[in-house]
């Protein structure tokens, strides 16, 4: 089996996170400048089989896409060009950011730490490919 890469976009900072191969397991990969996104996908996935991408797909209380969603299907087609065997999915991604803050909070990580907000976005990622996993 190949592994599935979850994905926080955002406009500054991307989340990632990642299925060990069986993917069973989801764990915190990394964080990147969202204008290096490609370029790190590009060098990850030539080392590591990836089947799947799932994208945090950000909506409002009704259920209608943020502004961040335009800047996703970009990004997404980009991904299909490049890619165009990869299968790429989405999981709503609501309250992720703030379920990742209570998470470090309770875990207990110290507040210098919470403060970059790169682990709040990796931990995001790392939610949004659990709940994706527990729909399939």
């Amino acid at each position: 089996m190949a592994r599935i890469l979850g994905i926080d976009y955002g406009l500054k900072r991307t989340g990632l996170s990642v299925t060990d191969p069986l993917q069973i397991i989801v764990t915190g990969l990394d964080y990147v400048g969202t204008d290096d996104l490609m370029d790190y996908l590009k060098e990850y996935m030539s080392k590591e089989n990836v089947e799947k991408i799932v994208m945090g797909w950000p909506t409002h209380a009704d259920g209608n896409p943020t502004y961040l969603a335009k800047h996703i299907e970009k990004f997404e087609a980009q991904l299909r060009k490049l890619y165009p065997s990869l299968t790429l999915d989405r999981m709503d991604e609501s309250f992720s950011s703030a379920e990742a803050k209570t998470i470090l909070i309770k875990s207990g990580v110290p507040r210098k730490k919470r403060a970059i907000k790169g682990n709040v976005d990796k931990l995001s990622a790392v939610i949004i490919l659990q709940k994706y996993l527990k729909h399939i």
